[in-house]
């Protein structure tokens, strides 16, 4: 089932659930209920309330949004650094330059296939990845410059390497969720007090009032769908792409 499908069904959901409990509560109250007599201090509180939830939902959205940007940034940084060093390796000759140009492709490419789809299933990188990585760092390491010219490119080829390594640990990390559990737990217990006090304001069963309540209740469950499709950078719907490897490899992707 798509995960938009999903939101659409639970913001339904929850619209339905806050206007069927509003129209249920509103025929067991009396004729004689006045919903302006509602203390100032509920009011208050619930005015507090919908504040303090809003920084928190906020701040969350800011979070996930930032780990989000920061998975791109790895990957990016992984793929530049790896078609650096395919680029630098011109100046060897044609069989060390072939050999290391071959193993950058092979490890590119598993990547944007296998590796990527295990990161999708199951938020971690595979063990073949980081020996076609090895591998890399074998052949630019195992070669001895014959002259100077060849010597000054050694160090940046060596740079290179490290920083793919290095943008390969970061995306490792990445996959994981960036939100504990205590977070959603607060998250989601703020939002039902926060529906919950649409009724302790006595909303009455008026169109306008049932229609604005069921459009509150609905940004609620989208704003959580938002901060949890964010969570998990590489593997949910708005999720982040090898698409900087495709952009510096395209001969891989055909």
């Amino acid at each position: 089932m798509s995960e938009w499908l999903v939101l659409t069904l639970a913001m339904a959901a929850v619209c339905a659930v806050v206007v069927l409990v509003t129209t249920l509560r509103h025929r067991r109250v009396g004729d004689d209920d006045d919903p302006s007599e509602t203390p100032d201090v509920i009011e208050y509180m619930t005015m507090m309330i919908g504040v303090v939830y809003a920084i928190v939902l906020g701040l969350a959205i800011a979070g996930v949004w930032e780990a989000r940007n920061a998975a791109e940034d790895h990957v990016r940084a992984e793929a530049q650094a790896l078609h650096e060093v395919s680029e630098r390796v011109r100046i060897y000759p044609a069989d060390v330059r072939d050999r290391i140009r071959a193993d950058v492709d092979a490890y590119v490419g598993h990547v944007t296939t296998t590796e990527w789809q295990s990161m999708t299933d199951r938020g971690e990188l595979t063990d073949e990845g980081a020996r076609l990585l090895d591998r890399v760092r074998h052949a630019v390491t195992d070669y001895e410059p014959a002259d100077e010219f060849e010597a000054q490119a050694y160090q940046p080829l060596m740079d290179q390497v490290m920083a793919a390594d290095q943008a390969r640990g970061a995306r490792a990390d990445s996959t994981e969720a960036t939100m504990p559990a205590v977070v959603w737990f607060g998250l989601i217990t703020g939002g039902l007090v926060t529906l919950g006090m649409i009724f302790a304001l006595q909303i009455r069963r008026t169109a306008r009032e049932l229609i604005l309540a069921g459009l509150f209740s609905a940004l609620i469950a989208f704003l959580l769908f938002l901060i949890w499709d964010f969570d998990a950078p590489y593997s949910r719907g708005v999720a982040t792409t090898a698409e900087p490897f495709l952009e510096l490899f395209p001969h891989l992707d055909r």
